[in-house]
């Protein structure tokens, strides 16, 4: 692996403007970085799945038109072609193949991940107390988080052979030790 932490937030900083998408990022980052654990990858791929989700949005604020193209670009120039390929394949409906466990993992926590936080915004004590099944409430509602695209989650989670209550159940842990950091700790935090 050449590209370091630092030196992906770097370019993640200059080219978002956006907190909120920061904070997206920021949180993506921290779910997958648990995901190479949960699904198998360990500790060897830890850098590897964290950098995908630091990253995956990266040239969405300043180019959305372009989005991914310019954030794969770069990341195939750092030397990072697993990442890249992932990044390239993180919304099913480009029609990119999910030939790894880091492409499935990026499909299965991108958009729940942010599903989860929006969940924890409308709940006074945030993550503290989310359930699954709170979640998966939500996730009925067409109206709540509506760009939140439902079928995502459900190809992410079949992608993984993932059980979706236990998904859910898995990013909320993978959030809460980080959840004043990403925003979802709720008012009793405050």
């Amino acid at each position: 692996m050449t590209l370091t932490r630092d030196a992906a937030y770097e370019l993640l900083r200059s080219w978002t403007d956006s907190e909120a998408l920061m904070t997206h990022a920021r949180a993506v980052e921290v779910v997958m970085r648990a995901a190479a654990h949960r699904y198998g990858a360990g500790d060897a791929d830890e850098e590897r799945f964290g950098l995908a989700g630091l990253l995956h949005d990266a040239d969405y604020d300043r180019w959305p038109e372009e989005h991914p193209k310019k954030i794969v670009a770069w990341l195939e120039e750092q030397g990072e072609p697993e990442v890249a390929h992932a990044v390239s394949a993180h919304y099913t409906k480009w029609g990119v193949p999910h030939d790894s466990l880091l492409d499935k993992a990026l499909v299965a926590c991108d958009e729940l991940t942010g599903f989860v936080g929006a969940c924890c915004l409308v709940r006074p004590e945030g993550i503290t107390t989310l359930t699954p099944k709170s979640v998966k409430k939500k996730l009925k509602q067409k109206s709540f988080a509506a760009g939140v695209e439902r079928d995502e989650v459900a190809a992410g989670v079949e992608f993984l052979g993932a059980d979706l209550t236990e998904h859910i159940q898995f990013i909320i842990d993978a959030m809460k030790p980080h959840a004043e950091e990403l925003g979802v700790a709720g008012e009793a935090a405050n």
